[in-house]
């Protein structure tokens, strides 16, 4: 676990903005690491990201960045420029559950890349409404709960999914292809905090056959999305998409087939770029910075 610290920010345009931050983590001897900007000029809206090192250097002498003080020297001038800012310091790995039904190939993904190291967080839960998972969670040597959900248990699983979350101090959740619609009271407390993956590019063919639908459409680009879930279905801000070309010769199971792949892609970067602190949501859409 690298000993960074990550400030995100979001304020009105002006100038000097970038000055004021680097200024300030100059005087307190920080090394910086990356430092990414992005306008939107219809908005007048400035966003950045700053990551750097909290960690000292014995053979140099440097001794580790004083993160309390900079929040403390950071606060007026963030109020000064009417700034809306996180900071997030590398104390812990973010605790992470996942999510699935039947399909397992983004589950399989996302296992393999948490454990070889792409994937920097724990994770302590693994949730289906279904047994399939089950075996996997096993080889991982992660726990494993079966919540099975009807029309008439929904509520009920929802609430013993939302009390194990919080038990388990649970960061982010991930919906690995989980094939229920949450209520508004399950995402309320996640607010940019639970990331679905879409077997569509969004939005087009929302719902549950996207690509029963593309195909009787005769599309010749099927494609997939990652997105942050919000109350409305499939209408939260979307982290990434990427799309793969077809022809009329396809049929459903081979566009199927192709969108499992890029399912399994959209999700894994989404998931990385959550946990390295690069994305900022601001409205519906989102920033994800380099």
């Amino acid at each position: 676990m690298k000993e960074t610290a990550v400030l995100l920010i979001d304020c009105p345009d002006q100038k000097g903005l970038v000055a004021r931050v680097s200024t300030l983590l100059f005087q307190m001897g920080a090394n910086i690491l990356h430092a990414d900007q992005h306008q939107d000029h219809a908005l007048g809206l400035f966003f950045m990201r700053v990551e750097w090192s909290l960690g000292g250097n014995g053979d140099t002498g440097d001794a580790a960045f004083d993160i309390g003080g900079f929040e403390k020297a950071f606060a007026p001038i963030a109020a000064e420029l009417n700034m809306r800012w996180k900071l997030y310091t590398a104390t812990r790995r973010p605790r992470v559950a996942l999510f699935c039904s039947q399909y397992l190939h983004c589950m399989v993904d996302l296992l393999y890349r948490w454990r070889s190291g792409e994937l920097d967080c724990e994770i302590p839960l693994i949730i289906s409404n279904h047994t399939a998972v089950a075996p996997l969670a096993a080889y991982y040597d992660i726990p494993f709960l079966h919540t099975p959900v009807t029309a008439d248990t929904r509520h009920t699983a929802e609430q013993l999914q939302l009390s194990l979350l919080r038990q388990h101090n649970i960061d982010l959740v991930v919906l690995a292809r989980y094939m229920q619609i949450l209520s508004a009271d399950f995402v309320a407390p996640y607010p940019a905090a639970i990331i679905n993956v879409h077997h569509s590019f969004l939005p087009a063919f929302i719902g549950a056959r996207p690509y029963h639908a593309a195909h009787a459409r005769g599309v010749k680009l099927i494609g997939a999305t990652s997105h942050y879930v919000t109350a409305e279905l499939d209408n939260g801000p979307i982290i990434e998409q990427d799309v793969a070309r077809v022809s009329h010769r396809d049929q459903v199971e081979d566009l199927v087939d192709r969108g499992r792949d890029l399912e399994r892609v959209v999700l894994s970067r989404a998931v990385r770029w959550h946990l390295e602190r690069r994305i900022l949501c601001y409205g519906n859409k989102t920033v994800v910075f380099d």
